[in-house]
């Protein structure tokens, strides 16, 4: 029994089957050496495979816990803590990759002490990390500062010398040829890998680019989810706007209120017309005014969403076919994705069908007013009638109108006339357009003020110029006072003055002398009608008294002998002259009116008596 417990073979069994470590392996005594040294074997390949079932249970449990994490940052960090527990090493990390950039950058570390190393990022090809990158294969060192295998960078070396590293491992993230980064297990001296720990770091960075894949599929899904349901509470929104009658100022609220931010309207000629939320001025911001803005500017060229960064701007053109209406300016709310981006250009066109609901409505509108204009002006229809039509727009029939007639250069069309000429009236008026031209009748006694007030008003479209004559009453000679309008207009542009507004007697002879169609009756009426009319009512001789002092140089005497009255009757009939045409007559531009007005009378009785 003795022999047979000293036999080194059995003693060699029996350690074995116990459990015995290699050194107790090795203490026993054999002569050959070959019993101990199969045994040393068989303890080593059942150590192997002890340590190579751990290591299947620990990514097994790795998988578990990554299928289970769904917050990208929380996986990284643990899948390089996972590297580094299973490894046993002093720091490992992950670098991701930026295909915009085409490199891959620091993303979660675990060990690290370095700010420099954590934030250092790695160009394709460059140190250890770059070449796993480029070839989608792994490498190690036992001391990478002194491995020339690799192509050393200053920024790299400086890292990794600030970290203090010595031995690193990496080994790439693939799936299915997606490239996703780089696994890293590094140490502080110089260590060197194994074949079994690269075989391990290899199947572990393997489990955590599935898991990087997937969580980023599962993100994407539900960002897609989100937006889609951000894109149908968008769509609802704006629906409701539409079916309730909404407006742009609704629309720019809604979209305020969907993205943040601040949002502004600017339309075709660049003026803010409706906006949400803090607007900045363009001092605010230290560039242009909104209308000038890049961003506006490229939509407005590509009808596409464009982005001004630089002042955290984003543009959508808003516009029908072939008709730019403006654009719809978001600001304040930082990067769009792709459901955002779509809810700005849903908002776009959904301003449009607004737009033009308004613009139908507003043009349909307008013909009625200006079927009204033209046949008041034209002295079409029932009195009555025109009348009840004229109350229905707000005008009140039984006050004197004066009548004005516009006029722009070219380059303004002739709807933006009309639109803003009835913006520029006021209320008790109506603006229409009648033989193609814009006509305003307004309820003032003051012909000359309202032209130059409205052609003042309508100054930011340029050179408008505005003719005006009245006042006179819904039923009375209105085609005369329009008539008397159109030369005045065309007596404004005769004489060069584009932009200015005038009436009819504020330009006397004047308008007489360069009217394209001149009115020498309704001239010799305007100037001398109080005097004609009384000397038909009482036989007398007003208007031959006033030729007979004009002619005797403004001398009362004189005038008696022509006259072959008493002197007297001359001062007289002086006094009831100033009586009808006011203190002001002799004053010499009055006194020249009424002269010329007196010859062109003589020269008309003339005329019409050679016929």
């Amino acid at each position: 029994m003795a022999e047979h417990r000293d036999d080194p073979a059995m003693t060699l069994l029996r350690l074995l089957a116990e459990g015995a470590p290699a050194s107790e392996l090795g203490a026993v005594r054999d002569h050959s050496g070959e019993a101990r040294e199969l045994a040393l074997r068989v303890r080593a390949a059942f150590d192997s495979r002890r340590r190579r079932e751990a290591e299947l249970t620990a990514l097994v449990e790795t998988a578990r816990d990554l299928a289970s994490l769904r917050d990208p940052a929380g996986l990284l960090e643990a899948i390089v803590r996972r590297a580094r527990a299973l490894l046993g090493t002093d720091v490992s990390y992950l670098t991701l990759y930026d295909a915009q950039a085409g490199d891959t950058f620091m993303r979660a570390t675990d060990g690290s002490v370095s700010v420099e190393f954590q934030n250092v990022r790695l160009s394709l090809g460059d140190g250890l990390g770059g070449l796993v990158a480029s070839t989608h294969k792994p490498y190690w060192s036992a001391d990478y500062l002194h491995d020339h295998r690799f192509q050393h960078t200053g920024t790299i070396d400086s890292a990794v010398g600030d970290e203090g590293l010595v031995s690193i491992c990496g080994t790439p993230l693939v799936v299915e040829d997606e490239f996703v980064g780089v696994l890293f297990a590094a140490n502080r001296s110089p260590r060197p890998f194994s074949p079994d720990q690269v075989a391990l770091l290899g199947s572990l960075a393997a489990l955590a680019a599935v898991s990087i894949v997937q969580t980023r599929s599962a993100e994407e899904v539900r960002r897609h989810t989100s937006g889609v349901e951000r894109a149908a509470a968008a769509h609802d929104r704006f629906a409701e706007l539409v079916l309730a009658g909404g407006g742009v100022d609704d629309i720019t609220k809604a979209l305020g209120d969907l993205l943040g931010g601040w949002v502004v309207f600017v339309d075709s000629e660049g003026e803010a017309l409706s906006s949400h939320g803090p607007v900045p001025t363009a001092a605010d911001k230290g560039g242009p005014a909104l209308s000038d803005s890049p961003a506006v500017r490229e939509t407005s060229g590509t009808g596409r969403l464009a982005h001004d960064a630089a002042r955290d701007q984003w543009a959508i053109a808003v516009k029908a076919p072939q008709t730019p209406l403006g654009a719809l300016v978001l600001g304040g709310a930082g990067v769009l994705d792709d459901a955002d981006r779509r809810t700005m250009e849903r908002a776009a066109v959904v301003c449009a069908l607004v737009l033009l609901f308004e613009r139908t409505a507003a043009e349909a509108e307008q013909r009625v007013r200006t079927d009204l204009v033209s046949d008041l002006v034209s002295g079409r229809g029932d009195p009555q009638t025109l009348a009840a039509r004229a109350r229905s727009q707000g005008v009140d029939p039984t006050t004197p109108l004066t009548v004005l007639v516009a006029h722009a250069d070219d380059q303004t069309p002739r709807r933006t006339l009309l639109l803003a000429s009835h913006a520029a009236a006021g209320p008790g008026s109506v603006v229409g357009e009648h033989d193609g031209n814009v006509v305003a009748l307004l309820p003032t006694d003051d012909p000359h003020a309202a032209a130059v007030q409205l052609a003042k008003r309508l100054a930011r479209l340029g050179a408008v110029t505005v003719g005006a004559a009245g006042p006179v009453a819904v039923g009375g000679d209105l085609p005369a006072a329009w008539r008397e309008a159109v030369r005045t207009l065309d007596a404004l542009l005769a004489l060069g003055l584009q932009g200015n507004g005038a009436s009819s007697a504020h330009l006397g002879f004047a308008g007489l002398v360069v009217g394209s169609t001149p009115d020498i009756d309704g001239y010799v009426r305007t100037q001398l009608g109080p005097l004609l009319d009384y000397d038909a009512r009482r036989g007398s001789e007003l208007v031959k008294t006033l030729q007979a002092y004009f002619d005797a140089g403004g001398s009362p005497r004189h005038a008696a002998t022509s006259l072959h009255v008493h002197v007297n009757t001359v001062s007289q009939r002086l006094e009831r002259i100033t009586a009808l045409l006011g203190s002001d007559w002799q004053r010499p531009d009055a006194a020249l009116e009424l002269q010329l007005a007196l010859r062109l009378r003589l020269l008309s009785e003339g005329a019409r008596r050679a016929t």
